[in-house]
């Protein structure tokens, strides 16, 4: 029999999070992890403070960069590799309106320390913008998927992680602790992305599956060091090659790539970019996302031996370090969650 602190269940960005702060307070963990949810793989990984929709800033966006950046850091010092690339995003104004509406954020308290107020007026070769673009700072990309392999390769090297499917009917409640196969352990926290919607003791959370995908296109007549954001977005990875995406379908429950989803992202492409390219790789994966746009942190009313990290949508890069701190502090030394996050809030 092995007794351990906790089990965190899928190693995602929310369970490396979790893993880190159980790291730093000396706890001992095993992680399960059965690739069932791919959504952290396949993520473009952009972290960005406001909403370019709207013009809006990001729920808590000044907070969870202050975490979310020295976090990545951190993991850049651990695994001696590079994992945060930082660039400016312009986004292209399709009228003088969006000029306008732009303007007006600029200005606002929450906004302006990451707005621009300047237009960049002067055409860049390959794109599409004839009203101009508005730069955003405070930005950048996490590999996502060099992080997650990086990070498990480390707890396969600790013997931290096994790769093999958690059975849930396989849970023992005793007290203040659960008894699992041959693993005594004090909690469980479960990070599972969607795979949430299988779990008997959190599928009442309202959890919505968007699949997304993505292309990665070579490009060799377009040379831009910035995202560009537009009816999709363009990522810059270097070598020619730019990550393109993404599609929002809540229909298709799988984690294929469609022949649908690259039509679509092919079509908008038109309508930012006048250069050639071939198309590379093609991916997709299920965002776990709430429909207050809010994550889903907390206990289990009954079992407090059970927790959940869940629901970090499409931010998932600036807000994972953050709730997994507030998640650790909650278990721990018995902290409040926000509200705002926490599961309470759907009874």
């Amino acid at each position: 029999m092995v007794k351990i602190d906790y089990i965190i269940v899928g190693l995602g960005l929310a369970g490396m999070a979790f893993a880190e702060e159980l790291i730093s307070a000396n706890k001992t963990f095993l992680v399960f992890e059965d690739d069932s949810q791919t959504s952290s793989l396949v993520a473009g990984g952009v972290y960005n403070p406001v909403i370019l929709k709207r013009f809006t800033a990001v729920w808590n966006a000044k907070e969870q960069l202050e975490i979310a950046l020295p976090f990545y850091r951190n993991l850049e010092e651990k695994f001696n590799q590079k994992f945060d690339q930082k660039f400016v995003i312009r986004k292209a104004f399709k009228s003088i309106e969006e000029q306008n509406n732009w303007f007006l954020a600029s200005d606002k308290p929450l906004l302006g320390e990451f707005l621009n107020p300047n237009i960049k007026r002067e055409k860049v070769a390959g794109v599409l913008g004839d009203f101009g673009f508005g730069e955003v700072y405070e930005a950048g990309r996490i590999d996502t998927k060099k992080l997650v392999n990086a990070y498990r390769e480390f707890l396969k090297s600790e013997n931290k992680i096994l790769f093999e499917k958690f059975l849930y009917q396989e849970i023992k409640f005793q007290e203040g602790s659960i008894k699992y196969q041959q693993i005594i352990a004090n909690k469980i926290v479960f990070c599972e992305g969607f795979g949430l919607k299988e779990n008997p003791f959190f599928n009442y959370l309202p959890l919505n599956e968007a699949k997304g995908e993505l292309i990665t296109i070579e490009a060799p007549d377009l040379n831009i060091d910035f995202l560009l954001k537009s009816t999709l977005f363009v990522l810059p990875l270097g070598d020619h090659l730019y990550k393109v995406g993404a599609t929002f379908n809540w229909k298709d429950k799988t984690s294929n790539p469609s022949e649908e989803g690259k039509l679509e992202l092919v079509d908008k492409l038109k309508k930012v970019i006048n250069v050639p390219y071939k198309i590379i790789e093609h991916s997709a994966g299920i965002r776990p996302t709430v429909k207050d746009r809010r994550p889903l942190v907390g206990v289990h009313k009954e079992h407090k031996q059970l927790a959940v990290l869940n629901g970090l949508g499409t931010r998932g890069v600036m807000i994972a370090p953050m709730v997994a701190k507030q998640l650790f502090n909650c278990l721990e030394q018995e902290e409040m969650l926000e509200q705002e996050i926490n599961i309470e809030r759907f009874g």
